[in-house]
């Protein structure tokens, strides 16, 4: 069986296309289902809260598009325009826009980056973590705020302060391993690579894990997590770390 993955994507990032599907093609080695990805996208180009709010604005237009299609879930890709927008904000997002799809006589479920991202940490048993975020350092604070909110306390962080959202795209994954090394995890049960479904970084996540010996996970790796169990499969991906290793394949869909 295929299934329809919708992407609801801003217009400048080039990431989600690329390391959602490459989790997805790893499941396909492992297990029968196939997939297809079809995006719609939101204008976007600088990350910084007047953008971000308005391409959230434009959300429910790209959820009835890709109902259109008939999409059987959607992944919204922004984790910082839905962190930005008020603590708890996810479960709001997702609940309006899965309204969008039905109301298209296309019901289908919704995950955010973000939503997806504090159920991961959550499922990971995670209390104390390290982050890695691209942006600048006042979003970055609000991440931070956003994740200590819903449970999850946070022990160092870094901001790499890329507000152009194309460059974020370009950070070469494999400068992440010593950005991680650097941060002070020794009590932190998780280390969010990237908090960023822009920033590269799943070329590494399993470098990271045997360098550090605790799991790491981004924000793609949660959000792929998050669709396959949307779509009541088993959530397994080769080589996308603890998160898709087999040991959480059958956790609940965190549907708001």
């Amino acid at each position: 069986m295929t299934y329809r993955i919708g992407q609801i994507v801003p217009s400048s990032n080039v990431t989600m296309e690329t390391e959602i599907p490459a989790i997805f093609r790893a499941r396909e080695t492992v297990a029968p289902e196939r997939f297809s990805f079809h995006s719609s996208r939101m204008r976007m180009k600088q990350v910084r809260p007047e953008e971000l709010a308005a391409m959230d604005a434009d959300s429910g237009r790209c959820a009835a598009e890709l109902s259109d299609a008939r999409v059987d879930v959607l992944g919204y890709a922004c984790l910082v325009a839905i962190m930005s927008l008020g603590r708890g904000y996810h479960r709001t997002s997702e609940r309006n826009l899965a309204e969008v799809t039905a109301d298209n006589g296309a019901p289908a479920p919704v995950v955010t980056s973000a939503g997806a991202l504090v159920n991961a940490l959550h499922i990971l048993g995670a209390r104390t973590i390290t982050v890695v975020c691209p942006y600048l350092r006042p979003l970055t604070e609000t991440v931070v705020g956003y994740l200590r909110d819903e449970g999850v306390d946070v022990a160092d962080y870094t901001a790499l302060e890329i507000p152009d959202n194309l460059a974020v795209a370009a950070h070469d994954p494999k400068k992440l391993v010593p950005i991680a090394a650097a941060l002070d995890h020794r009590d932190a049960d998780v280390i969010v690579l990237s908090a960023c479904v822009q920033l590269p970084s799943l070329d590494v996540i399993e470098v990271v894990e045997a360098e550090l010996g605790k799991p790491v996970v981004s924000a793609s790796i949660a959000t792929a997590h998050q669709l396959m169990r949307a779509l009541d499969l088993p959530a397994v991906a080769p080589g996308a770390g603890t998160l898709l290793a087999g040991g959480y394949a059958e956790t609940p869909f965190a549907e708001h």
